[in-house]
């Protein structure tokens, strides 16, 4: 539990510096994207608040969200735990069990009325009487409106709380829903992605914490800072895509080559996330830097989209051609897939911004 102390004063305690602790505050509104001059706000706007009250529920979910979180390196979960936030209620990592830990969770909640968050990791099954998944004799359903009543901000981390997931997948036979659908009163911030980049996590509780409100979000509920951008447009292989150059398959040439691997399935073009500028485990690598395309993980209905290894008809079904194309015209080849990406890149944009979970729900 917090004890009043302000995130200043413990760090002090610590040993920390004025001078790294702005440098450390100027990394975070990096990664979050913000203006050179928000980083002086994000020092004295953490200098001066209590460390924030975190429940969080688990629900339809396999813990590889948790998983990420661990990873963190900047800030590192015990940066989070023992610095930013008092983590009180957490099933995997809570000492206590039982009696003891819904005590805790009760006792989280009215001493911070008002000001906790709830950070949701899973999806929450509603069918049957949302008798599928039940924790201390209730169901998630029941736990997650009891938990949400009082909070300041809910954060559903992973796909499976952001849009349903893999226990939303058709046909669906817990009638799971995403966090979203079932919290209408408070905000709701969608870090998606199976597992989410524990950067995204840490940096979206950090930028909370430091100015007591809401990051900018797109339409599906997530950080822009994080969701702003697709893969495909940080990819590293994107010129041989512009290009022209695809991999075949996964062993021939062009995948020895680096080329694209939009043909052997990758979903880069229509996912938006910062793998490719994040990457994991400390920023070593991301999927299509290892040789795999992306999946399309972090995006509604990711595992209904037609298969993994299928091309997506976005960008452009103009793929094939664009490939005959760099072979005859050489540089100008590079130019007119350019076009072709950029006229489709708005349309994707556009359908980015103005598409929202409620629309994809109608459609499942």
């Amino acid at each position: 539990m917090s004890d009043g102390r302000t995130l200043g004063q413990l760090l002090a305690q610590r040993g920390v510096s004025r001078r790294a602790f702005l440098k450390y505050s100027s990394y975070l509104a990096s990664l979050m994207a913000l203006p050179p001059a928000a980083s002086r706000a994000m020092a004295e706007g953490l200098a001066k608040a209590p460390r924030q009250s975190v429940i969080w529920l688990s629900f339809q979910e396999c813990t590889g969200c948790t998983e990420s979180i661990t990873r963190a390196h900047s800030p590192t979960l015990e940066d989070l735990i023992f610095d930013f936030i008092s983590l009180d209620y957490h099933h995997t990592l809570q000492a206590a069990s039982g009696e003891a830990a819904e005590a805790a969770r009760h006792e989280a909640m009215a001493a911070n009325k008002g000001k906790y968050i709830v950070v949701v990791d899973g999806s929450v099954p509603v069918g049957a009487g949302a008798i599928y998944s039940t924790i201390a004799g209730i169901t998630n359903q029941q736990m997650l409106e009891e938990t949400v009543k009082d909070a300041f901000a809910v954060v559903a981390v992973g796909t499976c709380a952001a849009f349903g997931g893999i226990p939303h997948a058709r046909p669906n036979p817990t009638n799971a829903m995403p966090i979203r659908r079932l919290v209408k009163d408070k905000p709701v911030i969608n870090i998606s992605g199976c597992p989410p980049i524990p950067e995204a996590m840490a940096g979206t509780l950090a930028h909370v914490l430091a100015f007591g409100n809401v990051p900018e979000l797109d339409s599906h509920g997530r950080p822009l800072a994080f969701f702003g951008d697709s893969i495909h447009d940080r990819c590293y292989r994107r010129p041989f895509y512009d290009k022209g150059q695809f991999a075949e398959s996964f062993d021939d040439d062009g995948a020895r080559k680096g080329w694209c691997l939009y043909k052997l399935g990758c979903k880069g073009p229509v996912t938006y996330n910062a793998c490719a500028t994040l990457k994991w485990n400390g920023g070593v690598s991301f999927p299509i830097q290892s040789g795999h395309g992306c999946l399309g993980c972090s995006e509604p209905h990711f595992w209904d989209m037609g298969g993994f290894y299928k091309p997506v008809s976005a960008p452009s079904d103009e793929v094939g051609p664009l490939a005959a194309i760099a072979v005859a015209g050489g540089a100008a080849a590079g130019v007119a897939a350019g076009l072709v990406h950029r006229a489709a890149k708005v349309k994707a944009k556009a359908a980015h911004t103005t598409v929202t979970v409620d629309d994809l729900e109608k459609t499942s």
